[in-house]
């Protein structure tokens, strides 16, 4: 069959199938709708923090712990060597010593002792006033978490409950008014001064684990480790958080102290994290949930540090509130 004479075809193109090909490179093929949608924009977490999107920064997460620990650690052996080799450095226990012949005494065990024998000794006066002082500057509860060696078991306490939290063993954890602390300070305080005795002084785990440290174990650790159960597995720091009359005068010295956690609302993304990790997490109330400071300004902060480990934006860190303006 011979193609019409009209028809031309050049270098074996047929004019048909150009056309159907021409056709067919106009058509618009469907797109998947996988590949058509846009990105979304971060949803932005909610508070006062202005960062989007939590940014690693901290390259050392448990810096401050072992920092803490280390210190915590040290205050206490240096009770134990004094006594037991006989140095003369810390000499005594939590309760009153003596630091290179300066008198120390604990706020609410002097009060105590000058309720219950309605004396006031001067060396105990000259002792409560450089323990004051010192935590006035060093920033109240300091003393709780840097100090305290009943802490340090809580911590590892803290831990546990944590791991039998996840692991299902624990239901949940239970809370109680943190207002019970003020109870029980006034409540000793009134006892000491109608029995004339220091009646809290024998069932205080602070001052009990100090003694066992330097003088030796005695009974009175079935109670200390009675209570370190109960945080285990009913309530997450249940001493520190809602009982403990010791860390009310560290309280009342740490709301005017300088030295405070400061937060940076340009770096903070709101992830809460501080929070979790915080040994009492409504001291963040003010700051991280509600945005009214600019420090921590909770009576209840102890400087741990923990919040500022796990801050992965340094949105947290230590500072001394008014110092720019002196230098």
């Amino acid at each position: 069959m011979e193609a019409p004479k009209n028809m031309k075809i050049e270098s074996g193109k047929i004019p048909e199938l150009e056309n159907l090909h021409s056709e067919t490179d106009q058509r618009v093929l469907p797109v998947k709708s996988g590949t058509s949608k846009r990105k979304r924009p971060p949803r932005r977490p909610k508070g006062p923090g202005l960062r989007v999107e939590s940014i690693l920064e901290n390259p050392h997460p448990h810096k401050w712990r072992w920092i803490r620990w280390s210190f915590l650690l040290s205050t206490n052996f240096l009770f134990f060597a004094s006594f037991y080799f006989d140095i003369q450095i810390l000499e005594g226990t939590l309760s009153g010593s003596r630091l290179l012949g300066f008198h120390l005494a604990d706020p609410f065990a002097s009060f105590q002792v000058m309720l219950a024998s309605r004396v006031f000794n001067i060396n105990l006066i000259i002792g409560l006033l450089t323990i004051l002082v010192i935590y006035l500057l060093l920033g109240g509860r300091f003393f709780c978490s840097w100090v305290c060696p009943y802490h340090f078991l809580a911590e590892l306490g803290e831990s546990i409950h944590k791991r039998l939290i996840r692991k299902k063993i624990i239901q949940r954890n239970h809370t109680f008014d943190q207002r019970f602390k003020y109870g029980f300070y006034l409540f000793f305080l009134v006892l000491s001064g109608f029995s004339g005795y220091t009646v809290f002084e024998i069932i205080n785990p602070v001052s009990a684990l100090s003694r066992a440290i330097v003088y030796g174990p005695g009974l009175v650790l079935i109670w200390v480790f009675a209570i370190l159960a109960f945080e285990v597995f009913y309530s997450r720091r249940a001493w520190c958080r809602y009982f403990c009359p010791v860390g009310v005068s560290y309280n009342l010295i740490g709301r005017i102290a300088p030295f405070k956690i400061r937060w940076n609302v340009n770096k903070c993304s709101n992830c809460k994290k501080c929070q979790a990790a915080c040994m009492v997490p409504w001291v963040l109330k003010d700051t991280v949930n509600q945005g009214k400071s600019e420090y921590v300004i909770s009576g209840d902060c102890t400087r741990c540090g923990l919040c500022i480990d796990a801050c992965q934006d340094a949105a947290l860190q230590y500072h001394v509130r008014y110092l720019d303006k002196l230098i």
